[in-house]
């Protein structure tokens, strides 16, 4: 007769780091061996148990859910832990259970590892049974540590501390030569106590064979090789799940030792979770209301004041309609109880909106809700886009509502605390999410542990490919497609040995972390409800996002936009332009016809602008020419993988151009399709198609939706069936009808959420807007948002540049924390002409201003003093002048320092004369005039200028002209680089400005232009060298120099190896423009949705001035007649005959009304290298060469 038997200490990839088996698995394979139950007992947390209970019921065994919790020895809270096993025997016990494991995270009783008392178990103990544990449980080291006597006293104490008949002594033998010992003396203490024991096998691996890869992922875990670990194992290869009979082979001498492992699940099947129950918290309604009729009376009246508002702008609509609308949809909400989850939401958005947080217009499905409209959830209007209730919530299937909500990126946690206000903060926490090893990570993991050198490891892992639209491939996937990596395994024994263990680890979990976006709101605390860990102060689910639902919480998604945040900056600087400043622009106020915004759209200018920024996206735009906001709701919706292989792109902009016929599909079904030009763009038409066609209800169609997404077989031969009948009663053919239903069925898998698009399209149309009418306060909210990210702000540098918007450095006395905008013309009365290049046109003149915050090293203590001294005596005369007023325990040199290489000083030091070099060369002598202005002042005196007023009487403050020691002028370039290394970026100029028109000449792109190359396509980038780091790898030895170039639009990485560093350290470490030539690489990242970054592998190395000046033939010198006199042309007379060479001079004076002259000097050829350009500069105060 075959053994029976039931695994009770069971470890899955919950137990991070430190077992193999892979959760989804172990039913199947539990039953495979002929069990009825199978338990998860993972270390100290319950990560996995919703899952392993569905596992168990789909398989027909009995779910047996526990933990192995870590006991303080002695209650010290950083001495040694010992182990201890649980299993929820029923409801209650599942519910303390859930208690105790949280109290470990949230309130451990141990300094390093989530812990709890034996007495805080033992007051919690109803519906728990507890095993003895490992030969790390409290028993075995009780027993260890103190002896064979201590055996009967510590199980006679465990048997008390838990109800009669849940306690059972553990045995286990995995061929360690303490457990036959250990095995006896806790038999005979269990005799003598009457104790029941069970067998248990302690499993951390699923089979035998997995033992060595589940020691590689030890090694993974603890950061070590293979070949480190190894000594330190246990060597022992018998944690796996063993069969019955295995079990019995080892136990089956021991009475009752396999028989109470059957009794345990006997008395654990009493446990019966009831899942996919909601629990909302009670929302709290007005004296005189219930839930349902104060849910009634807000929309109600949402609607109304929606409807007034319409009557107000002049916008015509059929009220009845809408007011019909809010009854069904009120009807069906009430109907499915969830009127108390709209008033939440309602809730916490109408306080964020009172605080002045700006809130998304909705995403998801929700904008098809008109009561969501009408309590101002969402702010797309859902009736003239054929927005679907439907969709979002069907009356014919029942699921939670769940509305996703957009908040401003830096004030979301203000809401996320507000909740918590409301709830009580033990009531309110967010999702647990898992990272885990996919196959490229885990392949680079085995790879280190094996000893395989990192850049191999990276190079195997490489040749994973990417699926596309978020997905990987796996490691058995990529031996499939990707023939580079299948001829590797196949002729390299150590990589297939490397691929194999790999193989086993995939897809287990590296360490639980935090949802960005998910919170839970729970009826009382989350611990009578979920398991929950900290992540710093915040309480966290064990449960992710699917088990929390299934557990019967309700999860609301708070999200951070950052371009929402960028819309209030924008619009609060916009608001202070001297032309709205009694006129405040309110964005949720403007209509969506506005011409200019579509003739931006329709450019493809729309770098910075929400969901249009990629180049593919412009270069579709300027196609497509938008001119509707249907346009924009259908071009996001397009621009997808999906559709972009199926040419509905071309269809789309060739019917709306009147270049293709719009296609009618049917006469019932064409004005379903006619926003769309004739194409199918969005899944509620599906849902339309199939109402108009086939008298499906809009709920029905939803079902038919979801079916067609999932594609399964039976489903879709009884849907078929449903709409053909349909169809013919509607006067159909059953050939044509069954035609539409085949073409709908194949476009349903690439059809989008018509209200997430549509909402989508309001922030896109709204960052449009900006851009089109207010570029500059657009321009300088993109780089107040970005300011953490120095790279993006670089980009928009170059962007508000190109459409002719100065970008000024910061100023000491006009200078906020942050960017501002600040106006030539506050009057209004300036040009109102195209400016440069670029597309500013505004009478104001406004240019954006550097903020002091983001001068380098210049901390907020300083700021704050000097913005007291500013605001409180006015504004600063000089540098000594600031260093007086503020107090010195603020100010040090490098404050001064940056200060003056970023140019903050420029405006009242540039007048006298003062040049940035002089002022830094002060810098000590202004130090030691504040530390001494500080010291009278703190004896209460002051000096003979201070008792007349100080700075305020016209600078008495101020540093004589002769206290600023004299000092060589910076060249462009020293002056430059001084200004980068004080602000992370150049922004009076850029080191390339004196190379620019040669650039094309030498081949070189600009670094956003490599993101376009080809992968492994030879290019040249010309810039500046930053970050330069050599790492020298142990493992092989070999070397690698990391650096990024840059240039006036942004930044790329590069990388040299082996002797070429040696050949091009010396070049790329001089401070100098370089042009670096290699082959384009885009790595491979772990989430193959996010956009690849290019590296330049670097072949070659020059600098920028050998290389411009073999293609320069001619140099051109421009100045200013006005301003050029007779000793300057002998100073440039001096440094042309200082750089001898071949090329010709040109000298061009220009004249005050506009004209030219030019002049040939004869007989004078120079080399027009970086010594002769940063003569011209510091002779002549800024770039005046022109290279031909």
């Amino acid at each position: 007769m075959a053994a029976e038997f039931v695994h009770l200490h069971v470890h899955s990839q919950y137990s991070f780091l430190t077992s193999a088996v892979k959760l989804s698995d172990l039913p199947g394979k539990a039953k495979a061996l002929g069990m009825s139950g199978v338990a998860l007992t993972d270390v100290g947390n319950m990560y996995g148990a919703i899952r392993h209970y569905k596992g168990c019921k789909k398989e027909g065994l009995t779910p047996l859910l526990g933990a192995e919790l870590f006991i303080p020895r002695n209650g010290s809270r950083n001495g040694a832990l010992d182990h201890l096993v649980l299993l929820a025997e029923n409801q209650e016990g599942y519910k303390n259970l859930v208690r105790i494991v949280s109290e470990g995270h949230l309130r451990s009783a141990h300094d390093y590892a989530p812990a709890v008392t034996l007495d805080f178990i033992t007051a919690r103990n109803k519906g728990l049974i507890a095993l003895s544990g490992c030969m790390a449980g409290v028993v075995a080291q009780r027993i260890l540590e103190q002896g064979v006597d201590q055996a009967q006293p510590t199980l006679a104490e465990f048997r008390d501390r838990f109800e009669p008949g849940h306690f059972f002594v553990e045995l286990q033998d995995h061929g360690f030569p303490e457990q036959p010992v250990l095995s006896d003396i806790l038999l005979k203490a269990a005799g003598n106590l009457n104790l029941p024991v069970v067998a248990s096998n302690d499993v951390h691996f699923m089979t035998k064979d997995d033992g060595v890869a589940a020691l590689y992922l030890e090694c993974v875990g603890k950061g070590r090789t293979f070949a480190e670990e190894q000594p330190l194992h246990h060597n022992s290869f018998e944690m796996y799940l063993k069969s019955p009979d295995e079990m019995a082979a080892l136990f089956g001498g021991v009475p009752g030792a396999l028989e109470n492992t059957l009794k345990v699940r006997e008395m654990c099947s009493a446990l019966k979770l009831d899942l996919d129950k909601p629990m909302l918290p009670q929302f709290p309604v007005p004296e005189g209301y219930d839930t349902d009729g104060y849910f009634r009376h807000v929309s109600s009246e949402g609607l109304e004041k929606r409807l007034a508002h319409f009557r107000t702008v002049g916008k015509k609509v059929n009220e009845a309609e809408y007011r019909q609308r809010l009854e069904i949809e009120l009807n069906v909400i009430i109907g499915m109880k969830y009127p108390g989850y709209f008033l939440i939401v309602w809730d916490f958005i109408r306080e964020a909106k009172a605080r002045g947080i700006p809130v998304g217009p909705g995403r998801g499905s929700g904008a098809g809700s008109i009561v969501a409209y009408s309590l101002e959830i969402t702010e797309i209007d859902p009736i003239p886009y054929a927005l679907l209730f439907e969709r979002f919530l069907n009356p014919e299937r029942v699921s939670m509502p769940d509305f996703d909500v957009d908040f401003c990126m830096s004030r979301r946690d203000e809401v996320i605390r507000y909740v918590a206000e409301k709830y009580g903060a033990d009531s309110v926490g967010q999702i647990a999410t898992f990272q885990n090893l996919k196959a490229r990570s885990v392949i680079k993991d085995v790879g280190r542990a094996m000893g395989f050198a990192a850049t191999e490891s990276q190079r195997i892992a490489s040749m994973v490919p990417d699926k596309g639209q978020g997905k990987t491939y796996t490691i058995d996937e990529a031996l499939e497609v990707e023939p580079k990596l299948k001829v590797l395994h196949d002729s390299d024994a150590r990589v297939k040995e490397l691929l194999g263990y790999s193989r086993k680890l995939e897809g287990l979990t590296r360490h639980a972390g935090m949802h960005a976006a998910g919170v839970v709101i729970s009826d009382g605390p989350l611990t009578e409800h979920v398991p929950c860990f900290q992540s710093a102060d915040t309480i966290v689910t064990q449960y992710d996002k699917d088990d929390v639902e299934a557990a019967g919480l309700v999860k609301f998604d708070f999200l951070g936009l950052k371009t929402l945040t960028v819309i209030d900056i924008a619009q609060k600087l916009v608001n202070a332009r001297p032309d709205r400043r009694n006129n405040p622009l309110d964005l949720s106020k403007i209509g969506l016809d506005d011409k200019p915004t579509y003739q931006l759209i329709s450019s493809g200018e729309t770098t910075g602008v929400f969901q249009l920024e990629s180049s593919g996206m412009q270069q579709l735009l300027k196609r497509l020419q938008p001119d509707v906001f249907e346009d924009i709701v259908a071009v996001v919706a397009l621009y997808r993988p999906g559709p972009l292989g199926t040419g509905m792109i071309d269809d789309f902009i060739l019917s709306k151009h009147g270049k293709k016929p719009i296609r009618k599909l049917h006469p019932l079904v064409d004005d379903v399709l006619a926003p769309t030009y004739g194409v199918p763009v969005y899944q509620e038409q599906v849902m339309q198609i199939a109402q108009h066609l086939a008298g499906y209800t809009l709920g029905g169609a939803d079902m038919l939706r979801r079916a067609m997404g999932k594609k399964k077989a039976e489903e879709m031969q009884k849907q078929e069936a449903t709409f053909i009948a349909g169809a013919l009663a509607k006067g159909v053919a059953a050939e044509q009808s069954a035609a539409i239903f085949k073409e709908i069925e194949g476009f349903a898998s690439y059809g989008f959420n018509k209200s997430h698009s549509a909402a989508y399209a309001l922030v896109t149309y709204h960052t449009a807007y900006l851009k089109a009418h207010y570029p500059t306060e657009f321009f300088a909210a993109l780089m107040t948002a970005d300011k953490e990210k120095i790279e993006k702000v670089v980009r928009t540098i170059a962007e508000a540049r190109a459409w002719g918007v100065a970008v000024l450095p910061p100023d000491i006395n006009l200078s906020s924390v942050d960017f501002t905008v600040v106006y030539q013309h506050p009057d209004g009365r300036g040009p109102q002409t195209r400016g440069g290049p670029g597309k500013l046109r505004d009478r104001f003149g406004p240019q954006i201003r550097f903020g002091l915050g983001a001068v380098r090293g210049v901390g907020e203590a300083a700021l704050e003093t000097m913005f007291e001294a500013r605001s409180g005596t006015g504004p600063f005369v000089d540098l000594f002048d600031l260093a007086t007023r503020v107090d010195a325990k603020r100010l040090n040199k490098g404050v001064l320092e940056s200060l003056v290489q970023c140019g903050a000083f420029d405006s009242v030091l540039e007048s006298k004369g003062i040049t940035r070099a002089r002022a830094y060369a002060a810098v000590d002598r202004a130090l030691e005039r504040s530390r001494s202005a500080s010291r009278d002042r703190e004896r209460g005196q002051t000096n003979l200028f201070g008792m007349f007023g100080g700075s305020k009487a016209g600078g008495a403050a101020a540093a004589a002209g002769d206290e600023y020691p004299v000092a060589e002028e910076w060249d462009r370039m020293e002056l430059l680089k001084r200004e980068r290394a004080a602000l992370g970026c150049y922004v009076s100029g850029h080191p390339l400005f004196r190379y620019q028109s040669k650039l094309p000449r030498i081949g070189a792109l600009g670094t956003l232009e490599l993101a376009g190359q080809k992968p492994w396509s030879a290019a040249s980038v010309a810039g500046m060298v930053e970050n330069y780091q050599e790492k020298i790898f142990k493992q092989s030895g070999s070397r690698a120099a990391f650096f990024e170039i840059e240039d006036q639009y942004g930044r790329v990485e590069a990388k040299v190896r082996g002797d070429r560093i040696e050949t091009y350290s010396a070049i790329l470490t001089c401070g100098e423009p370089v042009i670096v030539s290699g082959k384009v690489s885009f790595p491979m990242t772990e989430d193959a949705d996010e956009e690849r970054e290019p590296t330049l592998l670097v072949d070659g190395v020059e600098l920028l001035s050998d290389a411009a000046l073999r293609a320069t033939r001619a140099i051109s010198i421009r100045l200013d007649a006005e301003r050029t006199g007779r000793r300057d042309l002998e100073k440039l007379k001096v440094l042309l005959e200082g750089s001898p060479g071949s090329c010709p001079v040109q000298l061009v004076l220009a004249m005050k009304d506009g004209a030219e002259a030019v002049l040939d000097i004869p007989g004078t050829r120079v080399t027009p290298d970086g010594v002769l350009l940063g003569g011209l500069e510091r002779t002549f105060g800024g770039p005046v060469a022109e290279l031909r």
